[in-house]
């Protein structure tokens, strides 16, 4: 299992996120003692770097270090990011290339960090960093003049440095795009990463929850938005993440239940409709992802149990308020709410990939996706998976074919979190083989 740390905050304040900075982040050495209680536990721990683009704050960050605004970054119009109101590296740069390479270098000697989740990938690898930019997958999209290969030079240098000198090092891309070749060996004229993270998949879950009413949801695009991956190339899936849960918008399970969060999770009040529905979708929408969409998994902060709000720092647009900058963990300790389903629900998914290790398993063999009857089935590493999409009808007998004749028991660890079988009433009764 892995961990992926945010040192400091989501918006680059200094250079490159300088880790604890701020006395009250921490210092470095609880930092490096975070690292290790980590590692006890067996977890991999991951940091976000941000190397795509930096501060424009003069006093303590790279902006005009040498009294002119291209000693590190670009001149003009070139060296501004227009969305994010900061500055552009300029990666041709002999210097700028030593000081990105042995930032990295430096994590991952003086805190032992095991790997890096690089920010903002696509917006390094295009000169138009993807602003109003759609992506095919054709390759006119990503082989022309709008690649800046100077970026992509450095991407390739700092995977095959931190590769080479840190054996067993993890990176991951956060890319939009799917530039070929991201997630392939330097060697192979590769950008190196071992794993993209497969950002439209929670886009999608969003869009569908915004937009689409549950009769109108495409079992063909689910699917197709879940394996659209390039062959050969490892992704992470995640339901849910910073981008949908961030600065007012809501999280899956704001979207699913709404208000009704506030006023009937509690186990002795009456389970609505509403809130069946959300936890039984919560739950589906997190096993799917995790079966069908990648070779990892990505939980985002209290996704995991259904954290009911988002998270937003202190800004002028909120009055600098803290109110919700936090993450509620007693929520899922309250055994009394039903957040304690969806966590043991979360956990089951764990732990039936540890008895299974079906994200290590090749693509999913997709074997129905059936718009009539709202099912998806589909098998992976000799498990198969059945679901039911349908808000009003349930099947029984359901007959779907299979790669191997025998008895499929149901393989899901509910011994250790029996509850999670509480409201997942979409579930397929009486399924089959033939």
């Amino acid at each position: 299992w892995h961990l992926t740390l945010c040192v400091c905050v989501s918006t680059p304040v200094t250079c490159c996120r300088l880790p604890s900075a701020y006395s009250r982040f921490g210092t470095p050495a609880e930092l490096q003692r975070l690292v290790d209680v980590a590692h006890s536990h067996g977890l991999v721990v991951l940091l976000d770097v941000v190397h795509s683009h930096a501060s424009k704050n003069v006093l303590d960050g790279l902006n005009q270090f040498d009294g002119t605004s291209t000693c590190y970054f670009h001149g003009g119009g070139r060296g501004e990011h227009s969305l994010w109101d900061s500055r552009l590296f300029d990666y041709s740069k002999w210097e700028v290339l030593r000081f990105l390479l042995s930032n990295l270098r430096y994590y991952m000697e003086t805190f032992r960090f095991d790997g890096f989740r690089f920010d903002g990938v696509t917006s390094m690898m295009y000169h138009h960093h993807g602003i109003g930019t759609g992506f095919s997958g054709g390759y006119h999209e990503y082989f022309n003049m709008n690649v800046d290969v100077d970026a992509l030079a450095y991407l390739m240098l700092a995977n095959d440095m931190l590769h080479t000198v840190y054996p067993g090092v993890i990176t991951v891309a956060e890319d939009v795009s799917g530039m070929p070749g991201t997630c392939r060996p330097v060697a192979e004229a590769g950008l190196g990463f071992d794993y993209r993270l497969a950002m439209a998949i929670p886009d999608k879950w969003i869009k569908y929850l915004k937009e689409e009413r549950d009769d109108d949801w495409n079992m063909g695009n689910i699917v197709f938005t879940l394996i659209n991956r390039r062959y050969g190339e490892k992704v992470i899936a995640y339901a849910e993440s910073h981008d949908q849960a961030l600065v007012g918008d809501k999280t899956l399970a704001f979207w699913l239940m709404d208000a009704e969060m506030y006023s009937n999770m509690s186990v002795v009040s009456e389970l609505t409709p509403s809130v069946d529905r959300g936890m039984a979708l919560h739950k589906m929408i997190r096993l799917i992802t995790m079966g069908l969409g990648g070779e990892g998994y990505l939980t985002f902060i209290g996704n995991e149990f259904g954290h009911p709000e988002w998270l937003d720092f202190p800004r002028v647009g909120n009055n600098e308020s803290y109110h919700y900058a936090r993450r509620q963990w007693n929520l899922v300790d309250d055994s009394l709410l039903r957040y304690k389903f969806l966590n043991a629900f979360d956990r089951g998914m764990q732990l039936l990939d540890k008895q299974h290790d079906f994200l290590s398993a090749p693509q999913a063999y997709i074997s129905r996706k059936h718009e009539d009857d709202k099912v998806i089935v589909f098998e992976r590493q000799g498990l198969v998976f059945i679901f039911n999409f349908h808000p009003t009808k349930s099947f029984a007998d359901y007959t779907v074919g299979v790669h191997a004749g025998g008895k499929y028991p149901p393989p899901f660890p509910f011994d250790c979190c029996a509850a999670a079988a509480l409201s997942f009433t979409p579930l397929l009764s009486g399924a089959r083989k033939c």
